[in-house]
């Protein structure tokens, strides 16, 4: 069988779950119209100001539209994020103290949080560094939360609980929003006071609830991924507990500032169109996995998740087995991409990470991974992990040049 007729086929064999797929983009887009009529957004929040950014009035309208739709008491969403990992970190500092103690459920995190944590390397001001210990639960062998061991996990010192929703750099399956909802739960019969934190990234907008929604105490994530529907230029977010949020928001600005601070540099437009525009974005990268997963499924490499599996972020691995076809594929999706077609990806160490990575991603905003882009470690089993696709078309196109180049690889 021809690669066309392979994907056609596996195309007309989705309509199903790509229309289940619509309707939760429908139900999540009401929410996010709800929120911007309830706080009567209108142009003028697009205006900004500058210097200290006090009482910019777009940035606060803006800050409680995303509090209503993740279901938080407060959030904060700042251009001053760098990254995710940027706001992750804000939190964990703001948050913990020393002699506290650290808990990751859901294994080993996401490999840019090492070195924040103390964890690899000798990074300077990690939380090791400050005397904030660190523990982790290991998965069992299906790769799932060990519930038993984390229903006597949490002991006297356990400030904060870390539950890392996408699988990451892992083979492990994202967490669906009722295991956040049931760690939350089984952590909080232990100790009400240790704080539950979501690591968000990639799982915004997928379900029609999102963390701090189901009893999480605060969330971050990046706003060139999901919640910016491709357009916002910087950023991250926090959401939960609005004394959370302030502690988090202290450590971006300083304590006495906090939230209040931070001019948003004329991206204010930006970001709530960006806001508005997620539910659909995240929707057709959902399609686009879905799509990936059944045709590399058929021909035989292991995927996860598998084909007909609802999606709980917006991340599909592949095991390829050989460097050279996770080379190959990359090579195949940048060749595919709208921004730096020409461009060749090449195995290269990258700050945060542990191993040599090849990344493919020509995206508009340097870095989003919004648009259909492809990128894994240099390390065995060879899993390329997918992500974004602001149409699901994009990513049939760039999947039959993948397929052709592992062939020959």
């Amino acid at each position: 069988m021809s690669r066309f007729s392979l994907l056609k086929e596996t195309e007309q064999s989705l309509s199903l779950i790509f229309s289940g797929i619509d309707a939760q983009v429908k139900e999540n887009l009401r929410r996010v119209l709800s929120a911007f009529r309830t706080h009567r957004v209108g142009t003028h929040h697009f205006s900004s100001v500058s210097g200290y950014g006090h009482d910019d009035l777009g940035r606060q309208v803006l800050d409680r539209v995303f509090a209503e739709i993740v279901g938080a008491e407060a959030a904060a969403v700042r251009v001053q994020f760098v990254s995710g990992t940027h706001a992750i970190a804000c939190a964990l500092y703001g948050i913990l103290r020393p002699g506290d103690e650290l808990l990751a459920v859901a294994g080993a995190p996401y490999d840019t949080l090492e070195e924040v944590i103390g964890v690899r390397g000798h990074s300077q001001g990690s939380l090791a560094e400050f005397g904030i210990r660190y523990r982790e639960l290991a998965l069992t062998e299906l790769g799932t939360i060990d519930w038993r061991a984390l229903e006597s996990a949490i002991q006297p010192e356990t400030r904060m609980v870390l539950i890392q929703r996408s699988c990451g750099y892992s083979w492990r399956s994202s967490l669906a929003i009722t295991d956040i909802a049931k760690i939350v739960q089984i952590v909080k019969q232990q100790n009400p006071s240790t704080v539950c934190f979501v690591d968000n990234c990639y799982g915004e907008f997928v379900a029609d609830q999102e963390p701090t929604a189901v009893g999480a105490d605060l969330m971050a994530g990046s706003l060139i991924k999901n919640p910016g529907g491709t357009i916002v230029t910087a950023g991250g977010y926090v959401a939960g507990r609005a004394d959370l949020v302030e502690m988090a928001t202290c450590r971006l600005t300083a304590p006495g500032i906090g939230s209040s601070g931070g001019a948003t540099f004329d991206q204010n437009r930006l970001l709530y169109q960006g806001l508005f525009l997620a539910p659909q974005m995240v929707g057709e990268a959902m399609k686009g996995n879905h799509l990936t997963a059944a045709v590399f499924d058929r021909l035989g490499y292991p995927v996860n998740p598998l084909p007909q599996v609802p999606r709980r972020d917006v991340i599909q691995a592949i095991q390829l087995g050989t460097p050279e076809k996770l080379i190959a594929f990359c090579r195949a999706i940048q060749q595919h991409s709208p921004i730096g077609s020409y461009l060749d990806p090449v195995p290269a160490a990258m700050p945060g990470y542990d191993s040599q990575l090849v990344m493919a991603g020509g995206t508009f905003i340097d870095g989003s991974t919004s648009e259909f882009s492809a990128d894994g470690p240099l390390r065995e089993p060879y899993t390329v992990f997918c992500q974004g696709g602001t149409h699901w078309t994009h990513v049939a196109i760039a999947l039959e040049a993948a397929i052709e180049a592992i062939g020959q690889a």
